[in-house]
């Protein structure tokens, strides 16, 4: 690799950045590892990572749809506040023309746990990790972990403006729009979500029924009336 000109991308162990409040009667895991949801919006999931650049950190909000593993809205910022996951979750909801998904889960952050977090997602069911349990909110862990390790790692960011620049570039050109993925039947989470429209288009058109599995459709039922 040395005589190639080659260097190995490594991922930084997971360090605990920040404090959770430990509210066990109130924060309840209702996803509890279930991945899979059967159709978009049915679960949303989000985190803060910390980015560095030589100016000082800023920080990434995610939201993913698990369905396709699409990240439908971020949010970069020069601070850890409550105010930047809201206007994550309000893009989010403008993109995808819903007032909410069923299900939002996230880990315990202060940010995530604020007045103006709840009153964002009001009506929402909120899911919670379990505090310092990371692997309950793998999916969006794992993004942000291939975020820094396919990209962001490979460049010494100047700025909040590299920053985004590159952000941008890997979730809006690549992640998912050609990214393919090992969920999505070795599709793109856009492809995915496109199939998914056109087979509803295709039961309606043709009056049949998905029947679906773990989340994965499986056959195709005609309606006979």
């Amino acid at each position: 690799m040395r005589q190639m000109g080659m260097k190995a991308q490594w991922v930084k162990p997971y360090v605990q950045t920040t404090t959770d409040p430990d509210f066990n009667q109130k924060l309840k895991n209702i996803l509890e590892e279930e991945f899979n949801p059967d159709h978009p919006d049915a679960v949303w999931c989000s985190d803060i990572t910390y980015i560095w650049t030589r100016e000082g950190f800023v920080y990434l909000t995610s939201i993913m749809d698990l369905y396709s593993r699409k990240i439908i809205s971020w949010v970069l910022s020069d601070a850890l506040k409550a105010g930047n996951v809201v206007e994550c979750i309000e893009k989010a909801k403008k993109l995808r023309k819903i007032d909410k998904p069923l299900i939002f889960h996230c880990d315990r952050d202060c940010q995530y746990v604020s007045e103006a977090f709840r009153n964002a997602t009001a009506g929402i069911i909120h899911s919670y990790s379990k505090k310092a349990y990371p692997w309950d909110n793998a999916c969006i862990e794992s993004f942000h972990a291939l975020l820094k390790r396919e990209w962001i790692n490979r460049f010494k960011i100047c700025n909040d403006t590299h920053a985004y620049q590159l952000i941008f570039e890997y979730i809006e050109t690549f992640y998912n729009t050609v990214r393919i993925h090992s969920h999505c039947g070795y599709w793109s989470p856009d492809q995915y979500e496109k199939q998914y429209l056109q087979d509803i288009e295709y039961i309606k058109d043709n009056k049949l029924t998905l029947v679906a599995e773990g989340g994965k459709w499986l056959h195709l039922i005609c309606i006979f009336s």
